[in-house]
Order: structure tokens, then C-alpha cells, then sequence
């Protein structure tokens, strides 16, 4: 599986690598490093065709413009291991990004995750996955809650990340509009 993303940029990308960062230091909490960069994904997927599906990403991204995303607060998605994240807000430009990059997507691969759904798709930006548990989320939250968590996130690109060992790591960037 492939997952396609914009990787955030700094000064909201050191933010978020500190709070990671601190969530290891404070609770062993190190899974969601298995992706290096901090990011918003769209979708994941299973191309038929990888060379088709990077000349649609790359024509959204040269026909896109850099905006920003809003954050609030903290989430969790609940379950045996839960996944606390930062909420991105959606904004009608989010919306018509998500929607032209599904419609790209969706004829050029044989799998798609459904929680990417116009309907179900909750924009976040994950701050501990795999390795959290139930016993840990309240002092988790305890410990995030004097954090701040209302970002502005520069939007500049969409990537493909891709699986290597334990990583996911870049596939290929592409910059709007370029």
C-alpha cells in the first residue's frame, strides 16, 4: 500500500516532531515514527498503475496553490491500540483537494482504505498509533493537555509515501504549482 499525502513543513513540522518526540522521552510511545515526516494523508492505496497515478497527483499539484490548514484540539480514535492525533479542520479547499485526488485515485487502483471516504474522512495528524494502549491514554492525555494545539499547517504538496522495512518513507513529491 501506498499512502498519498502533503508532508507539513516547518515551523508546523518541528512542533509536531517535538510532541512525538516527547511522547517517546515521557511514555516509550515510538510507532507513528515509523513515518519520519509529520503529514495529512489522503488516501491509501494499491496502484494498478504507479506511473498513471503520479501524472494525475502531478497535474493536481501543478494546477493547486499553497494554503493553510487549521488544527484544534487533540483525538483519539478508540480501539485496542488507540491513535491520538490533531484534528485538521476542513475548509472547502481541503474538501475539493480530497475529492480531486479520489477521483485520480480511484480508477488507477485495485484497493483503496474506506476511511477515505468523502463521508468518513477525518483529516488529522497522528501523534501516537500502534504502540499506545488503553491504560495509557489518560496520562497521555494528561500529559498533552498543555500542549497547544492550534496549528495553521502550510499545505505545499502532495506526496507518495511508501513502505521500506519499517519505514514509510518518500516515493515522490510533488509541489503545487509546479
Amino acid at each position: 500500500m501506498l499512502a498519498i499525502t502533503s508532508l507539513l513543513a516547518p515551523p508546523s513540522s518541528d512542533h509536531i516532531n517535538k510532541l512525538i518526540k516527547s511522547l517517546e522521552t515521557e511514555f516509550g510511545l515510538t510507532d507513528v515514527q515509523a513515518t519520519p515526516e509529520p503529514h495529512l494523508t489522503y488516501q491509501l492505496v494499491e496502484p494498478i498503475d504507479l506511473n498513471a497515478l503520479k501524472a494525475g497527483l502531478r497535474d493536481i499539484a501543478r494546477t493547486s496553490h499553497c494554503f493553510v490548514a487549521h488544527t484544534t484540539g487533540l483525538g483519539m480514535f478508540p480501539g485496542e491500540r488507540p491513535v491520538i492525533h490533531i484534528p485538521v479542520l476542513r475548509s472547502d479547499y481541503l474538501n475539493h483537494l480530497h475529492h480531486r485526488i479520489l477521483e485520480i485515485a480511484a480508477p488507477l487502483c485495485s484497493r483503496t482504505d474506506k476511511y477515505s471516504a468523502p463521508d468518513l474522512w477525518l483529516p488529522h495528524v497522528s501523534l501516537a498509533l500502534h504502540d499506545t494502549t488503553p491504560e495509557l491514554l489518560g496520562p497521555v492525555l494528561q500529559f498533552l493537555n498543555n500542549q497547544t494545539f492550534n496549528l495553521e499547517l502550510e499545505i505545499s504538496n502532495l506526496a507518495l509515501l511508501h513502505p521500506v522495512g519499517d519505514l514509510f518513507v518518500r516515493e515522490e513529491v510533488f509541489m503545487f504549482g509546479e
